[in-house]
């Protein structure tokens, strides 16, 4: 007659297991001694949290934007009394402990850079100050490279240029970012071997967001054009820079040649002080920036890697009031460092700090290079697809 199969996905509660080792002592009356055998490593020393219950308080914060009062909430209904202090005190210690990996991550002849305000408290004021997180990602993938992509994320108390001129310090290459002002100094070839490329996201969507607001014909014009780079861009992506670079300038450079004089053209029949006419003269000041890389098949069209990994600084945002202190920046830049990288590589990022945490305390610190995501992830299961609904 055959069978019906039916198929019900079920949720089984996280478990907590409190784990008891003992170590006898053993006296020998010969030599009068006492032995016994040491007591295993910790993450953080004589304190309660083992790896697992910390890896997956980072993850509840930093990656699914959960606040740690929240996160007491929901341990009390498992039956485990864990005040919000405890929580972040643990937080401090762990990223203490993982501020060595988040420095390691920086390599590569061009970085994405990007930054995003995050709300500070300050101590006996009762008030709030505008920190920064600073946002520089290594990704090669979509010119062919098979070097690991990676995230670091560096945390300063306001945003002035000497901060990211501290980070580059010691890069050479090309730096991809919108146009903040605190990198101009950067592209002095005289002082500093950095070579300038601008994204051109910020520059369509001041096109994008006219024509939502207006229905502005012109505006449709600008991003049809900005569009036809685009999808040169989804053709070519993943092959090697030398071939992006050829069909680069054989399609690109015309049609940018044509949407240059199309801006100047423009720009003549059009009030000085419209809102198109900024969108325009945004994009014609910054333009030997925004086409540098037609002439180069290593670099990307935008730096969109860089807005992405921000993403989940903006959704934790949302969810929780304010970094306590200029430390508590620091250690979230190194936790979102640690956990973008995962996510990069494919990795859940719980089960590789739960790896990390695990080896980290007995593992020499001139080594500790072997804990990135991209030396353990063969002992980590890779992130599983989510199951359609």
């Amino acid at each position: 007659m055959g069978e019906d199969l039916a198929e019900v996905l079920e949720y089984l509660p996280g478990r907590f297991k409190l784990i008891r080792q003992v170590r006898p002592k053993f006296a020998y009356g010969r030599c009068q001694s006492v032995v016994q055998v040491a007591a295993p490593a910790r993450p953080i020393a004589r304190g309660l949290a083992g790896p697992g219950l910390l890896a997956h308080g980072l993850v509840a914060k930093y990656a699914d934007h959960l606040p740690r009062y929240r996160q007491s909430e929901s341990y009390a209904r498992e039956g485990v009394d864990l005040d919000r202090s405890t929580l972040a005190d643990w937080v401090g210690q762990a990223s203490a402990l993982l501020r060595a990996l988040s420095e390691q991550v920086r390599a590569g002849s061009k970085l994405p850079a990007d930054d995003t305000p995050v709300p500070v408290l300050c101590p006996g004021r009762g008030t709030t100050k505008q920190g920064r997180l600073w946002t520089y990602v290594r990704d090669d993938r979509p010119a062919g490279s098979q070097s690991p992509p990676a995230v670091w994320f560096a945390y300063s108390p306001n945003r002035k240029a000497a901060h990211p001129t501290k980070h580059l310090t010691d890069f050479r290459g090309t730096l991809q970012a919108a146009g903040y002002a605190g990198f101009n100094g950067r592209y002095d070839r005289k002082q500093h071997p950095l070579i300038e490329a601008a994204c051109w996201a910020p520059a369509r969507r001041k096109f994008y967001d006219l024509h939502q607001a207006t229905a502005s014909p012109l505006a449709l014009q600008a991003l049809t054009q900005i569009g036809t780079l685009y999808d040169i861009e989804q053709e070519i992506r993943g092959q090697p820079p030398e071939l992006r670079e050829q069909i680069r300038q054989a399609r690109a450079g015309p049609a940018l040649d044509a949407f240059h004089r199309w801006c100047l053209a423009t720009l003549k029949q059009i009030a000085r002080k419209s809102e198109l006419s900024g969108a325009i003269r945004y994009t014609v000041s910054r333009w030997l920036a925004l086409t540098s890389y037609r002439d180069d098949g290593a670099i990307e069209i935008d730096n969109n890697a860089a807005e992405r990994a921000l993403r989940a600084v903006a959704l934790g945002r949302k969810n929780y009031l304010f970094a306590g202190s200029d430390a508590g920046g620091e250690r979230a830049a190194a936790i979102y460092s640690l956990v973008g990288t995962a996510k990069l590589n494919g990795l859940d990022p719980e089960a590789y700090l739960c790896q990390v945490l695990t080896h980290i305390a007995d593992h020499p610190i001139n080594r500790v290079d072997e804990l990135l995501p991209w030396n353990v992830a063969a002992a980590l299961m890779p992130l599983e697809q989510p199951i359609a609904a």
